[in-house]
């Protein structure tokens, strides 16, 4: 009887799961997206997939070497990481764009803040952002020769010019590396689905939000066309699906989840219906990221056997 008495240190749910693992179903989800960006846009797409990988991985290596840490690269967040800052880039981008972006998204915004479950927001969204306000012109130079010269789908929704959705769907547009075919996208989110990596809540809040958004204050009402538009252009499916739901800047609680999607699609609407920018959804994210302590703080429930306090029962 003394046996059942014994009870270990937490945690006392444990799961063969493990990061690597995890880490190893994204990056097989984000391979059609990417391979149909190196198909789009050419060898400079694969070559900016590349160096952004090495520059993550590296970055992450050698800093944890010079501080005497456990290397972690075997883990495969670094990967993640450098592939899905590659897919935010536009192929036209020169070659250290890739590896800055890497060494900032690794050290910056992960390494400085404790590594892995200890960054503050999403890394390779971070690492965009940076560019993006570093680096403006070179990060929205969407122009391909022979390939694209025309304004990107929500450049032209922007000006009052209705793209072509088929296209949009399929990917035959400009853009970077891994918005653009929006079917590709939808096959790796599917995969972690099935896979039970990430589950609907954030994506489909997140859509469904953004959609309700820009059906009220975009100007063409609930137009499927227009609407349609806005969810297969721009960085929103690949936002949503992968790096939305990234475990570790996301809420843990179902009601967070929530409050945290809804609030991802308003400032998404916000930013591309009256910022100046046609994109919104890196900003949206990191922003989202930030306020997650806050949403937590208010959506954790109390543990068994706290007593509420006097204040806290009066407002009951």
């Amino acid at each position: 009887m003394s046996d059942l008495r014994r009870v270990s240190s937490n945690p006392h749910v444990r799961s063969k799961t493990t990061t690597s693992n995890i880490m190893m179903w994204v990056v097989i989800a984000l391979l059609p997206a990417a391979g149909y960006g190196i198909y789009n846009f050419g060898l400079d797409a694969l070559i900016i997939l590349l160096l952004s990988v090495a520059s993550c991985v590296l970055s992450e290596f050698i800093y944890e070497k010079a501080l005497h840490k456990p290397v972690t690269v075997g883990d495969l967040s670094a990967v993640v990481t450098g592939l899905l800052l590659g897919m935010n880039l536009p192929s036209t981008v020169p070659w250290w764009i890739p590896v800055l972006g890497g060494v900032f998204s690794i050290i910056m915004v992960k390494q400085i803040f404790g590594g892995l479950g200890q960054n503050f927001m999403n890394p390779a969204l971070g690492g965009r952002c940076f560019l993006v306000i570093s680096f403006p012109a070179l990060m929205t130079n969407f122009i391909v020769p022979d390939t694209y010269t025309g304004a990107t789908p929500l450049a032209l929704l922007k000006s009052g010019v209705q793209p072509n959705v088929m296209d949009m769907l399929i990917g035959r547009t400009a853009g970077t590396i891994g918005e653009t075919s929006m079917l590709c996208i939808a096959i790796g989110a599917m995969i972690l689905f099935a896979v039970g990596i990430i589950d609907y809540i954030i994506p489909f809040t997140y859509i469904i939000t953004f959609v309700l958004f820009v059906g009220l204050f975009g100007g063409y009402g609930f137009n499927w066309s227009y609407i349609s538009a806005h969810v297969a252009g721009g960085g929103l499916m690949l936002g949503a699906f992968f790096m939305a739901t990234d475990y570790v800047t996301c809420p843990i609680t179902t009601k967070g989840k929530y409050i945290y999607a809804f609030i991802l699609g308003l400032l998404t609407g916000i930013f591309r219906i009256f910022g100046a920018n046609a994109e919104g959804v890196s900003f949206a994210i990191v922003i989202g990221n930030l306020l997650v302590p806050l949403i937590e703080k208010f959506t954790i429930p109390r543990a068994f056997g706290i007593k509420k306090t006097k204040k806290e029962a009066k407002k009951a």
